[in-house]
């Protein structure tokens, strides 16, 4: 069992790279990692043994985000949000910026489908456990979060480069 709660230690760059994806900020992805690490280590006993710890991590992340946002939303009006900084002269450091603020964009449940699937290589079927909702809704808000992406990033890459689509 200590083994276990040992093993929490090697999820957290994984908890730290979905809730910097979920954040958008890399301060507030911190603390969602540390209250998830807190919260996992004060229930593991309601861990069942033998059952994927990853997605045990990510369900708990999922509700504290859910459980904090919803606080967010009564207190913050919209013109508190900052725009992501840039230093001049970097693509790479630019075609990240475009990419988050993409995600940013995308409505927080195809979002998090999006990450789930995309970035944590979670499979549908564990994607629906974890956020509880039926299969056929994830693939429906994969597809509507890939689409809007692609909408997105062309729109911002107008006169660049077209981006090719990878299947």
């Amino acid at each position: 069992m200590s083994d276990s709660i040992h093993s929490i230690g090697t999820h957290i760059p994984r908890l730290r790279r979905y809730a910097r994806a979920l954040t958008g900020d890399a301060e507030s992805a911190d603390d969602l990692v540390q209250d998830t690490v807190e919260r996992a280590l004060v229930k593991f006993a309601l861990w069942q043994q033998g059952t994927d710890l990853r997605a045990w991590l990510f369900t708990i992340m999922h509700n504290l985000f859910v459980n904090q946002l919803r606080l967010r939303r009564t207190d913050v009006t919209g013109d508190d949000i900052e725009d992501i900084p840039v230093r001049g002269g970097e693509t790479d450091h630019l075609e990240v910026s475009d990419l988050d603020s993409a995600l940013q964009r995308l409505p927080g449940e195809q979002r998090e489908v999006l990450l789930l699937v995309a970035l944590e290589q979670l499979s549908y079927q564990e994607t629906a456990t974890l956020l509880e909702i039926p299969i056929g809704t994830v693939m429906s808000r994969l597809s509507r979060a890939r689409a809007r992406l692609r909408a997105v990033l062309a729109r911002s890459g107008e006169g660049g480069t077209p981006l090719k689509r990878v299947k």
